[in-house]
C-alpha cells in the first residue's frame, strides 16, 4: 500500500488542472488515470468531431492556446496535444493505465483500490468528468438484435455503420452533428429530437461564445439558478465547430433531407415510438435563445456592433411521427445520443450518491470531509465543465483541499 496526501481521479482536463493547482499549494499527490492522459479525448470521440469552442476560450491554470488560430475550432489529436503539453509544463505526476476500481473511506482519510495496487490519501479529488456512462433509456434492450445500437462514444465515421438508414436519437450538439454528418454521406437518416437549446454560430458580428463570455453569462453561478437540477441537464447548444462556422439547427437539418420526429419513447422489436411533441420541443427552444440575445443585445449595443434580427422559430414542424417501422424504413443502426449518467459503482462511501445517481456536493465539496468532485456541469458556474472554465474551480478546491490537510494529522508513510 502506498500513502500520499491527495489523489487525483482522472487525468484529463479536470484532473490536470486540479493537479497544477494542488502543486502550487504544495500538496503532494498523484493523478491516477485508468487509460492513457486524456484517454477519453483519444478513443471516445468521432473522427471529425471538433471542440464546440473557439481556441480563444481553452486555457488552463498557467497554460493556455497560443497558436495561429485563435478563432479556430480544435480536433481531437490537437485537443490531446494541448493537453499533453499542459501535463508537460509542470511535470503532472499521472500513474496512467491505473483504473480506480473502488474507493472508500479508511482511517484517516480514503482507501483506493486500483488495478495496479491500493493507495491511501487523506483527500480525493473524483475528477472523472461529466461524460461518465452513455445514458441509454431502458427499452433499447426491446429492439431486434439485428438493428446495430452504438453512443457517441463509439461512432466514428459512417463507412464504420452497416448500409442502411440511421436513426440518432437526441438533438444536442453531438445527435445533430452526427446526423448531419450521416447524412451528407449519402444515407436516410431520421433524427429523434427532445428538449434542446438552440443558439447560432455567430450573432451580430462575433461567435455566440464571444458574446457570452463578454455579457458573462459562462460566469452565471450555481447558486443563483433558480432550478439548479434543470440547469445542469441543460442539453448542450446545438452547435458545430468550423471550418467553416456555420450554424447547425433543426431547421439545418431539414433541408439537408433529414426526417425529424419527436422524443423517442419506447421500443419492441423493429418498431420504435415517438412522443407526438416535436412542435412543443421546438417552440420550447426558442424562449432561451431569445432570453440569451436579450442579455447580449445590450453589449452588443454599447460597443456598435450591426443590428440584426433574432433567429425566429422555426415553421413547418408539427407533431412528428408516432411510430417508426425500422425495417420498413430500411433502418439498420440506432445512434444513441442521449447524453451521460455517472459511473458510482466504484464509489463506496456512504450519502455520497443520491437517489437520482448524482454526487451530493455543494461546489464540488461533498458532505465526506477531504472529498471533492470537478469537472461537472455547473459544479460553480456555467463553464464549470469547459477546459476554459474548470480551472477556476480547481484553484478554489485545491484551496480547500490544502486548509483541510494543513488542518488534520497526516498519514504515516508506507513504501510500496
Amino acid at each position: 500500500m502506498r500513502s500520499i496526501d491527495a489523489i487525483v481521479v482522472g487525468g484529463g482536463q479536470a484532473g490536470l488542472a486540479a493537479s497544477h493547482e494542488l502543486a502550487r499549494f504544495g500538496v503532494a499527490h498523484v493523478v491516477l488515470e485508468r487509460g492513457r492522459l486524456a484517454e477519453r479525448w483519444r478513443s471516445e470521440r468521432w473522427d471529425s468531431l471538433r471542440l464546440l469552442t473557439p481556441n480563444w476560450m481553452n486555457r488552463l491554470p498557467g497554460h493556455a492556446y497560443r497558436g495561429p488560430d485563435p478563432d479556430g475550432f480544435m480536433t481531437m489529436p490537437e485537443v490531446v496535444g494541448f493537453l499533453d503539453s499542459y501535463a508537460r509544463s509542470f511535470a503532472a505526476p499521472v500513474e496512467e493505465a491505473t483504473a480506480v476500481r473502488a474507493l472508500r473511506p479508511f482511517v484517516g482519510g480514503y482507501l483506493l483500490e486500483t488495478s495496479r495496487g491500493t493507495w491511501r490519501a487523506r483527500a480525493v479529488i473524483i475528477a472523472t468528468g461529466h461524460c461518465g456512462l452513455p445514458a441509454v433509456p431502458r427499452f433499447a434492450a426491446a429492439l431486434c438484435p439485428s438493428v446495430v445500437q452504438l453512443t457517441p462514444s463509439a461512432y466514428r465515421n459512417p463507412g464504420a455503420l452497416p448500409d442502411g438508414g440511421v436513426l440518432v436519437v437526441g438533438a444536442a450538439a453531438s445527435a445533430l452533428q452526427i446526423a448531419e454528418e450521416l447524412r451528407l454521406s449519402g444515407r436516410p437518416v431520421v433524427l429523434a429530437a427532445g428538449r434542446h437549446t438552440r443558439a447560432p454560430r455567430s450573432y451580430r458580428g462575433r461567435d455566440i461564445w464571444w458574446w457570452m463570455d463578454r455579457a458573462g453569462m459562462l460566469e452565471d453561478r450555481a447558486e443563483d439558478q433558480p432550478d439548479l437540477a434543470r440547469a445542469r441537464a441543460q442539453p448542450s447548444l446545438q452547435l458545430v465547430g468550423g471550418p467553416p462556422p456555420r450554424d447547425l439547427d433543426l431547421p439545418t437539418l431539414r433541408a439537408l433531407g433529414v426526417r425529424v420526429v419527436g422524443r423517442m419513447r419506447g421500443a419492441a422489436g423493429r418498431v420504435v415510438q415517438f412522443a407526438g411533441d416535436l412542435a412543443e420541443n421546438v417552440a420550447g427552444a426558442q424562449r432561451p435563445l431569445e432570453s440569451m440575445l436579450a442579455r447580449i443585445d445590450p453589449l452588443a449595443d454599447a460597443i456598435g456592433a450591426p443590428r440584426e434580427r433574432w433567429p425566429s422559430m422555426p415553421r413547418g414542424f408539427g407533431a412528428g411521427a408516432a411510430v417508426l417501422d425500422l425495417g420498413a424504413e430500411r433502418i439498420r443502426s440506432i445512434v444513441w445520443a442521449t447524453g451521460y449518467r455517472r459511473d458510482t459503482v466504484w464509489l463506496h462511501v456512504p450519502g455520497l450518491v443520491d437517489e437520482t445517481g448524482e454526487l451530493r456536493h455543494r461546489g464540488g465539496v461533498t458532505p465526506s470531509p477531504g472529498l471533492y468532485v470537478i469537472g461537472l456541469r455547473f459544479l460553480r458556474r456555467r463553464s464549470s465543465n469547459f477546459i476554459g472554465g474548470v480551472g477556476a474551480d480547481a484553484t478554489a478546491l485545491a484551496a480547500d483541499a490544502a486548509g483541510y490537510l494543513a488542518a488534520r494529522r497526516p498519514l504515516p508513510r508506507n513504501a510500496a
